[in-house]
């Protein structure tokens, strides 16, 4: 368990030792929820979809990662 300090406009730095056990990086999003009065924090996996550069984009391909995207926001995680 670690200690963090709450700073001007309400923000915590993670400790560098569960950013990497965790795989946080910069940019990535996450998700916050209160359980029993604990702050639990979890990475978001795929938060948007990838497509490689040169890759011909069929209209498939789009149709499953807003489907992806319309269950994720729905269902949540």
């Amino acid at each position: 368990m670690k200690r963090v300090k709450v700073v001007r406009n309400y923000q915590i730095t993670i400790p560098s030792e569960i950013r990497k056990a965790i795989g946080i990086e910069v940019g990535d999003v996450l998700l916050i929820n209160v359980v029993d009065n604990k702050i639990i924090l979890e990475k978001v996996k795929d938060d948007l979809p990838t497509f490689k550069v040169g890759k011909r984009i069929e209209e498939k391909d789009i149709e499953e990662a807003l489907l992806k995207g319309l269950k994720r926001s729905i269902v949540g995680g």
